[in-house]
């Protein structure tokens, strides 16, 4: 891990299939409610953790992600395992990918960063090879909006008292192949990356993952877990609540007879896979305050 000012980077393959089954309005001024105080500025508070899947071979697995507080943005990338078969560990791509962009958040104006900029710049300066995934989030302060972009299936969900309301598109050419940043000629460009803005009030939560999460765990699963954090009386720190839920997300991807994300995807793909997906698993929780 490296420290940036009052930013940090973690270094941490590719492939989710995450139902989408409710949408926010987007942000537009008739669509946010008229009793939300016009003048009242938000600040995002995140924690995040990792849990690389057990390959003694890649010891930091292929997921990466960063947070810069000081700027309110974030994001994660999740390095394409595929490129293992031609000796590549897909996972120093995406570390580099995070890296660069959080160069390139860092000289962008706090509540302006421009996200589009950011992925550009950061894909730009990687010159490693392989591929990944990456989201990347941003909040505007002052005008109370979450702004976000995504190559792929990694993404973010947003909770508002405690039960999904929104979850990003995951971006797949086909099953188990997600669009990827990458340097090859079969690699996608920042330019295929999904711009997507929407409102946010105090005490939403916003939770940043890789395939390793979506692919074992379902919303309401993670309801769960925000609901027993709301029964506690003692305060749980950003940091702990993505403990918890990355937690419960290995237990479900060593699940060999469970109905996960990724089984479902597969049967409706016309595959079989029956149980959870063992990946690394990148969860980074952000609470709007």
């Amino acid at each position: 891990m490296a420290t940036l000012k009052r930013c940090h980077l973690d270094m941490e393959d590719g492939n989710s299939s995450f139902p989408i089954t409710k949408y926010p309005k987007l942000a537009d001024d008739h669509s946010f409610p008229s009793t939300y105080p016009a003048k009242q500025c938000l600040k995002m508070v995140a924690g995040s953790f990792y849990l690389p899947k057990d390959n003694p071979k890649k010891p930091q697995g292929e997921d990466a992600h960063f947070i810069c507080l000081e700027k309110q943005t974030l994001g994660v990338a999740d390095g394409v395992g595929g490129w293992a078969k031609k000796g590549i560990d897909g996972g120093e791509y995406a570390r580099q990918l995070m890296k660069n962009s959080l160069i390139a958040v860092q000289n962008q104006p706090r509540g302006a960063v421009d996200l589009k900029k950011v992925l550009r710049e950061g894909y730009l300066q990687t010159k490693a090879q392989g591929s990944s995934t990456a989201c990347i989030i941003t909040l505007n302060e002052q005008k109370r909006r979450l702004h976000a972009i995504n190559v792929g299936d990694s993404g973010f969900i947003l909770f508002r008292n405690n039960r999904f309301l929104y979850r990003s598109p995951a971006m797949q050419h086909r099953f188990n192949r997600p669009y990827q940043l990458g340097n090859s000629s079969t690699s996608d460009r920042p330019e295929s990356a999904v711009v997507s803005t929407i409102w946010v009030m105090p005490g939403d939560i916003i939770i940043v993952g890789t395939d390793g999460l979506f692919d074992n765990m379902w919303p309401e699963e993670i309801e769960k877990v925000l609901d027993q954090r709301s029964s506690t009386k003692a305060s749980m720190e950003p940091e702990e609540l993505a403990w918890n839920i990355a937690k419960l997300a290995l237990h479900n991807s060593l699940n060999r007879h469970s109905v996960s994300p990724f089984s479902n995807a597969a049967r409706m793909a016309g595959k079989e896979h029956i149980g959870g997906k063992v990946d690394d698993i990148t969860v980074v929780v952000a609470h709007i305050v």
